[in-house]
């Protein structure tokens, strides 16, 4: 039988883990590692290094030995399944591409699921030094100190974030007209990497919105609760609740919402 969880209490244990993660991933950016293609996308774009399978194996060997009930749903191995109510969903590294070019944004995801609701998450920078987390109904955090979404409601006013999927140059589901049209109404958009990071931005107002297309759950699940608990709103482009498996996701300080889910709905 698996023991309930308090997501004040669980949200210690991960902000410790992903520390130690990242502490773990930097060892191995001011070092040498090695690359290699995972082969699922053209052109050796999507890759893997040393340092995603290392942050992978601590953060699943510590998340076994302290809760070994509960199941892991990762980027890289994608195990382990035994029915728990409880799913803990990791990206080790997200942002491997600007990791492996020495471009330093990329960071450390760790989200907790009970049932179909995510109740905490950490999200780490270790070049930053900076970790932002949440627990449902407990408030979102960065280095302590509380934080809260923008308050900007004008779009033209507006930064927002966004990404594109590793198969841009073979599908037509690749973003780029939905990025042409919100660049003419926005004042910017970014494009950093890891979008982990720009759902936490989001979170702490740096980005007033951010979407993408065709992430995985290990993208965004710590990047939801947070956001969420800074007083923001998280739905897929049609402004529909996020599912654990959906193909898109708009999050923002809330007063921009609609509009930028007007602007993706309009794309043909």
């Amino acid at each position: 039988m698996t023991t309930s969880v308090d997501p004040k209490v669980i949200v210690e244990f991960m902000k410790e883990l992903a520390s130690d993660a990242g502490a773990l991933v930097a060892s191995y950016f001011q070092g040498r590692f090695k690359i290699e293609s995972k082969g699922s996308a053209p052109h050796g774009i999507d890759i893997v290094t040393d340092a995603d399978r290392a942050s992978e194996k601590f953060i699943m060997d510590q998340i076994g030995e302290n809760f070994p009930s509960h199941d892991i749903l990762t980027e890289e191995t994608r195990t382990k399944s035994t029915g728990s109510k409880y799913l803990w969903i990791i990206d080790p590294l997200d942002g491997t591409v600007n990791f492996a070019h020495s471009y330093p944004q990329f960071g450390i995801s760790i989200a907790l699921m009970e049932d179909s609701e995510i109740i905490a998450g950490v999200i780490f920078d270790p070049i930053r030094q900076e970790k932002f987390w949440a627990s449902k109904g407990g408030g979102a955090f960065l280095n302590g100190a509380r934080i809260h979404v923008s308050d900007n409601g004008e779009l033209f006013k507006c930064i927002l974030g966004t990404g594109f999927p590793y198969d841009k140059a073979q599908s037509h589901v690749n973003n780029l007209k939905e990025f042409c049209k919100a660049i003419l109404l926005a004042q910017g958009i970014r494009r950093s990497g890891s979008a982990a990071l720009d759902l936490a931005w989001v979170a702490c107002g740096r980005l007033d919105g951010f979407w993408e297309l065709k992430l995985k759950p290990w993208d965004f699940s710590a990047g939801i609760v947070i956001v969420e608990e800074a007083k923001g709103k998280v739905t897929d482009r049609n402004g529909e609740a996020m599912s654990l498996w959906g193909q898109s996701i708009v999050a923002t300080n809330s007063l921009i919402h609609d509009n930028l889910i007007d602007i993706l709905s309009r794309v043909i």
